[in-house]
């Protein structure tokens, strides 16, 4: 009885979480002062044309209103959008964000202001969140409606197909006529009706969010998009139309391009009173004079205009907020204005970096949900973890109980304070799920405060604006999203492979499973352990041995066990092949397993743990080694097969369709936490481990220790058989490191051929018109391909281009261009200018493209021609919702991390001989693990390898709970203000992502330390290429 009614907003139609909304500003740094004061009403119309009413203090400037929308709709990426009313004299003006929004807004009552897109990027692939390509793809519409977005009829009906599609769902003509019928998205629609139907056709199975993607990609393409005409004359008086883009500077007649001014070649922008001047820079090669002058209908107009050029270019050229002028003592000259708010990069960089919290939305005009997750729907129950969550710790029945057990009464809590306030519309945001390189991921935090504080901190601040009509309580947020200073907190969100941008997910190693009480351990049962057990050198030298032989035998089981397992399941494989790997793996796995079991009971005798009453000197480990590599030459025989296994498996999978989607499905496997031709690989690996182990072994020993003798004959035998199998390891290295590229990379037919060698990939910058451009770039022996991250789930690179090497120059182009640490490719028949990160970073690039260069040269000659003929293969249609973007922090991910991928997101690059270091780099055992804002220290089980850290429950475990990329990380000693205050720690940080490791011995500590750092910085030399050992197949 007497309850109001809750008028719905725009945040509950589209199914955010009314709450004080998602930061959208750097970490760190402080939201705009609210001024006190009397309230005043802003009506906003939002791009789905509702209006919504916004109450802000009389004296706020104009970004707390733009602040106040962006946080109504949860939306991160806002600072593409802005607000636009008319003034006093009916022209539309962008709000100023600085100004008080009051003195630009004369009369509020009378006035809607508009929230729409107001800049438009080069590609809508750097658009990370689905709600903001949502949100671009209704101000296509609205355009489109308008006759803003103006193109010929084929382009128009298949814009309008696509918009179709998002709404309706698959092609029905029942249904296609009566919605078209209702709908008109253009003015004389009824003219395009069959052709609009037709291109809907083709859009089977096409989601909401794959629709909005490839509108997107349609609307791009087009001359008006994006584009706002200023009518203005030139110098003769012709009538001609301005516009501003990211590029630059456009000049139109009619709706047809006839000019362009990139920014490059802009040197000033100004106006005076009704003339508009273009400043350019001095070209030898150009006709154009000096100053452009351009005459505008008023001063207002053209004060108007010049203001939305200067917001451009600091917007898409700048990498930071330029700061304010400063006052003149007496008197001003010219305008005072300057772009607010972060630049195109500064948003990159805070998405990338996976600073918020995401939440689900729904469409209002579709009848398709569309949700910022992959995961499913969570359950009613709130004490149940989603299905997907729960999956990505273990048993599905476990983890839900320990998440019962351990968040009952704070959950319980939750739904009494905020049940009764929740919309119809709005839905719980579970711990979502992501894809990443290939599965679910799930984000590493700092832990935070105790859940009992949390609860007391999830309240509504009292200083932000408020929304009419919106919910009094604050729907339930994840423990995991509420800070220490209470509101939502910056999430340090993680970057995963293969995991949709919007969906994000709580830490694995902050999960309940991962957090359970039994395995946090006091200092003092610490302190104790070591006491018990021996302190001497080589014996953790013999327990390194012991724990990556443990690892060794479960990679050798992925091949012989699950990978067999599921081939006998499935008519795919010849019995040839079939016969070839498991008849040369089966026997390694029955060698070593004896091996792992002689290493541990040797290890049990030195600990004093069994067997103590047998007297006899079994501290040492050299005897039980010499024996079992003495064996192990027996099985050099099938070691010298992985070559023919990992060639006949990829013959097999490019001959088969059945075989090829097989052996996908099996690395989507939880078990198969790395390429499957890795494991193939892994006994040759192992090789160098022993010859490692046995090298520091002989190196601690004195000649006068008892076992100096057999760990130098050991390590004789060893070296022998590394010596004997090295040459063929590189081989297979370089051809499984092809293969793996080549499905990284979408669009090509014949990159693994005879002879090429790949040799480094990283993210670079590339320089075009549009102004800087990140892309990835693959340098091999004779050519150098650039590509852009595609979006779909496999996170394919689209191939833009290539240069052959042959008759290639470089040279540095710093003060050419004004871009720091630029490189100017000169190829036979195109040039190109990149940009790396860093100083180093350009080292590395240009040591290993002119050591390419001169490859090539002393080869036959050109390149054969690369890319592929045909479009490419688009056999398996992959939604939009699936793109990922690769956190920052650990992922729980079930496949392989794509090494390509990592390095596109952390701006890294890896070369050849960075990868045959990191196979040689391996290592396992126990470490605690400590957040920044967590007291105790937990036990896991760790495995390093392939530039990444694994992390398991226990090392019985068969597969890992979540990973953690190193690429791009930095490794320290923590300091003395840190209060960590122990021995053996070692912090891996990377911007606001701190985590500590604590190793149990100064042997241990220093192994991690060096295996580490070898991942975290890339090598500045490619020494593996020569001209003397090719390692071609």
């Amino acid at each position: 009885m007497g309850e109001t009614e809750q008028r719905p907003t725009a945040g509950s139609r589209l199914g955010a979480q009314e709450n004080a909304g998602i930061s959208t500003l750097e970490h760190g740094q402080k939201p705009p002062m609210t001024p006190p004061g009397k309230l005043v009403s802003i009506k906003i119309q939002m791009l789905d044309d509702t209006q919504e009413t916004f109450d802000i203090p009389q004296r706020a400037p104009g970004k707390v209103l733009h602040d106040a929308v962006c946080n109504h709709l949860n939306l991160v990426e806002g600072d593409y959008f802005g607000l636009e009313f008319p003034d006093n004299k009916k022209m539309m003006v962008w709000l100023d964000l600085l100004k008080p929004v009051t003195k630009q807004i004369r009369r509020p009552k009378h006035v809607v202001v508009k929230f729409v897109v107001k800049f438009f990027p080069p590609d809508h692939a750097q658009l990370q969140e689905e709600l903001t390509r949502y949100l671009f793809a209704l101000q296509v519409k609205q355009d489109l409606a308008q006759g803003r977005l103006t193109c010929n009829d084929t382009s128009t009906a298949l814009l309008i197909s696509h918009i179709v599609q998002s709404e309706i769902g698959d092609f029905d003509e029942t249904i296609d006529h009566e919605h078209l019928a209702k709908n008109k998205y253009i003015p004389h629609q009824e003219a395009l009706e069959d052709k609009i139907m037709e291109f809907h056709h083709n859009h089977m199975g096409q989601t909401p969010a794959e629709s909005d993607f490839q509108l997107l990609e349609v609307a791009r393409r087009l001359e008006m998009y994006g584009i706002r005409l200023h009518p203005a004359k030139d110098r003769e008086g012709t009538k001609i139309n301005l516009a501003v883009a990211n590029t630059g500077i456009l000049v139109f007649q009619g709706h047809t391009k006839i000019n362009a001014f990139n920014w490059a070649k802009v040197r000033k922008l100004s106006f005076k009173r009704k003339r508009f001047l273009i400043k350019l820079r001095p070209d030898v090669n150009s006709s154009f004079q000096d100053t452009l002058e351009f005459l505008m209908a008023s001063r207002d107009f053209c004060k108007s205009f010049w203001k939305i050029c200067v917001e451009h270019h600091a917007f898409f050229r700048l990498f930071e907020e330029p700061k304010p002028k400063p006052k003149p003592v007496l008197f001003s000259r010219g305008s005072s204005f300057r772009f607010s708010g972060r630049t195109q990069k500064q948003v990159l960089d805070y998405v990338k970096e996976g600073g918020h919290k995401k939440v689900q939305f729904e469409r209002k005009h579709s009848k398709i949900h569309s949700i910022r997750s992959l995961t499913a729907q969570p359950s009613e129950q709130h004490t149940e973890v989603p299905k997907e969550s729960a999956r990505a710790y273990g048993d599905d029945n476990d983890g839900v109980a320990v998440q019962s057990c351990r968040q009952g009464k704070e959950l319980k809590a939750s739904t009494e304070d905020t049940g009764q306030h929740k919309s119809p519309s709005l839905k719980k945001s579970p711990k979502e799920g992501r894809k990443v390189d290939g599965a679910v991921v799930s984000t590493v935090e700092e832990e935070e405060e105790p859940s009992k504080d949390r609860m007391q901190q999830n309240r509504p601040q009292s200083q932000q604006p408020s929304t009419a009509g919106s919910l009094t309580g604050s729907p339930h947020l994840s423990e995991l999203s509420i800070n220490s200073q209470g509101g939502p907190s910056v999430a340090n969100m993680t970057l995963s492979p293969n995991l949709s941008p919007d969906a994000k997910q709580s830490s694995p190693l902050v999960s309940p499973l991962l957090n359970d009480p039994s395995c946090i351990r006091t200092d003092d049962e610490e302190e104790v352990k070591r006491k018990r057990f021996p302190t001497e050198k080589a014996y953790f030298i013999a327990k390194e041995a012991a724990t990556t032989e443990r690892t060794y035998l479960k990679d050798l089981e992925v091949i012989t066990s699950w990978f067999q397992n599921a081939v006998s399941k499935e008519d795919c494989m010849p019995e040839t092949l079939k016969n070839l790997i498991f008849s040369n793996f089966e026997p390694l796995h029955k060698f070593h397993t004896g091996f792992l079991k002689e290493i541990e009971q040797r290890l049990a005798l030195w600990e004093g743990r069994s067997n103590a009453h047998i007297k006899g000197d079994y501290q040492r480990i050299g005897d039980v080694m010499l024996k079992n590599i003495q064996n192990m030459k027996q099985l050099t025989i099938h070691l010298r097969k992985h070559n023919e296994i990992l060639m006949e498996l990829e013959n097999g999978i490019k001959n088969s369709r059945k075989l090829e989607t097989f052996c996908r499905d099996f690395e989507l496997q939880k078990v198969c936490y790395l390429p499957l031709n890795t494991f193939l690989l892994r006994p040759l690996h192992r090789l160098m481990h022993y010859k490692q182990i046995m090298e520091r072994l002989c190196k601690h020993y004195p000649p006068s220790h008892t076992d100096f003798r057999d760990s130098r004959a050991a390590l004789a035998e060893i070296s022998e058989m590394v010596a004997q199998l090295h040459g063929n390891m590189i081989k297979m290295e370089n051809f499984q490191k092809l293969h793996e590229l080549k499905k990284d990379l979408m669009g090509m037919d014949n990159l693994v051929i005879p002879g090429r060698e790949f040799i480094r990939l990283g993210s670079l910058s590339k320089l075009s018109g549009k102004g800087l451009q990140q892309r990835m770039f693959f340098l091999f022996n004779d050519i150098l391909l650039y590509t852009s991250r595609g979006l779909t789930a496999s996170n394919q690179f689209k191939v833009h281009g290539h240069l052959p090497l042959y008759g290639m120059t470089i040279e540095e182009s710093e003060e050419e261009w004004g871009v720091p640490h630029c490189l100017t490719l000169r190829g036979q028949h195109q040039s190109i200018v990149v940009a790396a990160s860093t100083r180093a970073e350009m080292d590395k690039w240009t040591e290993d493209i002119q050591m390419a260069i001169d490859l090539a040269e002393k080869s036959s000659g050109p390149a054969p021609e690369l890319l592929a003929s045909s479009p490419p293969d688009n056999k398996d249609p992959l939604s939009v919702s699936d793109c990922s973007s690769l956190p920052a922090g650990l992922i729980s991910d079930q496949r392989p991390v794509s090494i390509s991928y990592v390095c596109w997101y952390r701006m890294q690059s890896l070369s050849f001989y960075d990868i045959l270091q990191s196979n040689e780099n391996q290592l396992s055992g126990n470490l605690l693990r400590k957040f920044k804002n967590s007291n105790g220290w937990q036990k896991l089980w760790v495995v390093f390898t392939n530039f990444c850290m694994f992390f398991y429950k226990s090392h019985q475990d068969n597969h890992p709970l979540a990973s953690l990329p190193l690429l791009g990380y930095s490794l320290t000693i923590p300091s003395e203000s840190e209060n960590i205050h122990k021995d053996y720690v070692f912090k891996l940080h990377f911007k606001s992502h701190v985590y500590y490791f604590r190793a149990e011995s100064e042997y241990t500590f220093e192994r991690w330390m060096e295996v580490i750092r070898s991942a975290t910085s890339s090598a500045s030399r490619t020494r593996a290429l020569s001209h003397k050992e090719p390692h071609a197949y």
